[in-house]
């Protein structure tokens, strides 16, 4: 038996924390490619790579094709062997189970499954004026949740036995699952538990709990509480349609709430049996619907999908049904967005709804990506991001290596402070584009407001990323590059607004939080002490003569923030402050 704990999640105020080794863990995560875990061999060319850009924690799938390629006879030696070279490289695994479904299909499966229709029936789509057999069990019928979930079990106690230094510190439960080429699945029982009476259970809830369910789903389904109070008022009455296509109407989003009731309750089934086992952090993750292009019908692509059910996986965890799956899940922590596309921080404010914790286990691997991140992190509370397919850079390809090696030498500074959120804010900006005005980012602080836009260049200004934390009232921490901040008192009495003290700082201890000081800013690097101006590596002098723009270094500084306010005496006096400048 282990001495080291189970990692588990803790809630702090409204922050969540994911604790390892009884600390908290920020989380500096990757995904590999979908095979990759398949091999120990191939594994070990990997694990410098990945130590080197980095990383802290790997997502990687266990396949149920490849740990029950017979039916009830179970081969972990790829697994095994992978956990104890992860462990000699000091990292973390985060493991993900693709069992039924994988990205909306069930190309996981065991051969065992996949070739008996009898015992693992399929959905059906339609397609055209036809049905056609799909390559997705069922989650309605066959004995698909059984043989998942008895898998997912032995998998969970796999681990609990074997896994005594707690490298796996969270395991997802399927992924990205839902119905993909239409917005239901059209098989027979599926045609009739649609068209019979929405279960009761779902319905009280949604009208009991109606004040407080997500946006998104009231939004699409505004005229749902008359409907569910009529119902009440007539429910023996035969004459009302009590169907989904009656209480929801007859459209995809009605399609896509029936499937997301009966794909977590399947899901559940699977996580409840494998919890009960190993008590690890469990969730699942969702492929987000893609807002239309200008121009087109819904954006749909081969492999990002589109905005409508169907495009993408009808009935998985997105937001507009979130409420479903918090309710039918119960064993499952937090529900998570795959983000490669659209509104970055709108996707991760809707994840954060009811307290849901945030966890990006995939987006994209490029600069705009790791740009992302310190948004996600210091604007919405999130444990941590994952790239995917990382293994197929090298550390010094790959734009994630800079930033989280930054990441990692504050990570104590920013755990702390992500306990206070109020103290934090964090943000990127993305390639500058010419005649497009900036919006700029503003922070209300306890004694200043922030501005935060894009930084002092002559030329061309790059893109931005970071966080500023304030450590006390009147001082700041600033990580990260490609910006400038004012700021302004909020005393209605103040007169001027500057910088007392600028310095850039360097780590002197990581573990410890301990930053030293590393060179005094001022004049020309702060406007004289007008801003702080954290620059990129490379800032554009646009042909400027004096050369008074410093490239970034540590990407780390400090500054002390003071107020002159209006005194009675000189008020009385009649001296006029503005006249002096």
């Amino acid at each position: 038996m282990s001495n080291q704990p189970i990692p588990f999640l803790r809630k702090t105020g409204p922050t969540w924390e994911l604790i390892v080794d009884g600390q908290p863990w920020l989380l500096l995560g990757a995904e590999l490619h979908n095979s990759s875990m398949s091999s120990a061999r191939y594994m070990d060319t990997v694990w410098q790579n990945l130590v080197d850009m980095g990383i802290n924690t790997v997502l990687g799938s266990a396949t149920w094709k490849c740990i029950e390629p017979v039916e009830g006879q179970f081969d972990f030696i790829e697994l095994d062997s992978i956990l104890e070279s992860a462990e000699s490289h000091g990292l973390r695994l985060i493991i993900l189970w693709f069992g039924s479904f994988k990205n909306g299909q069930s190309s996981y499966a065991p051969s065992w499954v996949l070739k008996d229709m009898n015992r693992f029936p399929r959905m059906l789509r339609r397609k055209g004026e036809k049905l056609e057999v799909t390559g997705t069990l069922s989650i309605l019928a066959g004995d698909g949740v059984v043989a998942d979930a008895r898998a997912f079990k032995t998998l969970m106690n796999h681990l609990h036995k074997v896994d005594t230094q707690r490298t796996v510190v969270m395991v997802q439960v399927e992924n990205e699952v839902g119905c993909l080429g239409d917005s239901r699945d059209r098989s027979p029982i599926a045609d009739r538990l649609f068209n019979a009476a929405v279960p009761e259970d779902l319905t009280e809830f949604l009208f009991s709990e109606w004040d407080g369910l997500h946006p998104q789903f009231k939004a699409i389904f505004s005229s749902l509480p008359d409907v569910l109070q009529s119902l009440k008022e007539t429910t023996n009455d035969n004459s009302k349609d009590h169907s989904w296509k009656g209480v929801f109407g007859e459209n995809n989003r009605a399609d896509e709430l029936f499937m997301a009731y009966y794909y977590a309750r399947y899901v559940e089934q699977v996580a409840v049996t494998g919890r009960e086992v190993y008590p690890l952090p469990l969730y699942a993750n969702a492929w987000i619907p893609l807002p239309p292009k200008k121009g087109e019908a819904s954006g749909a692509g081969p492999a990002s999908g589109g905005g409508q059910p169907g495009e993408y996986p009808s009935g998985g965890p997105i937001p507009n049904v979130l409420d479903i799956w918090m309710k039918y899940a119960p064993s499952l922590d937090f529900f998570s967005p795959d983000i490669y596309a659209g509104d970055y921080e709108g996707i991760c404010a809707a994840y954060c709804h009811k307290g849901n914790l945030l966890f990006i286990p995939e987006q994209r691997r490029d600069d705009y990506g790791a740009r992302c991140m310190w948004q996600a992190i210091g604007n919405h509370g999130a444990i941590g991001v994952s790239p995917f397919g990382i293994d197929s850079l090298s550390a010094q390809q790959c734009a994630f290596t800079k930033h989280y090696k930054l990441l990692a030498s504050v990570s104590t500074v920013v755990s702390k402070a992500r306990l206070q959120p109020e103290s934090m804010v964090g943000f990127f900006m993305n390639d500058f584009e010419s005649g497009e005005a900036d919006q700029p980012i503003t922070k209300h602080f306890k004694e200043f407001d922030v501005t935060i836009t894009r930084e002092f260049v002559f030329g061309k200004p790059g893109p931005a990323f970071g966080i500023i934390i304030e450590l006390d009232p009147c001082r700041f921490l600033f990580i990260g590059a490609g910006y400038k901040v004012l700021f302004t008192s909020t005393s209605p009495t103040s007169v001027y607004t500057g910088i007392l003290n600028a310095v850039e700082k360097r780590v002197s201890d990581a573990e410890r939080g301990l930053l030293e000081t590393e060179r005094h800013l001022g004049g020309d690097e702060t406007s004289h002490d007008g801003w702080v101006n954290m620059a990129n590596e490379d800032p554009d002098y646009g042909g400027a003569k004096i050369p008074i723009l410093f490239p970034a270094r540590t990407m780390i500084a400090e500054a002390t923030v003071y107020s002159l306010e209006l005194s009675q005496d000189i008020e009385k006096s009649g001296v006029d402050l503005l006249s002096r400048g």
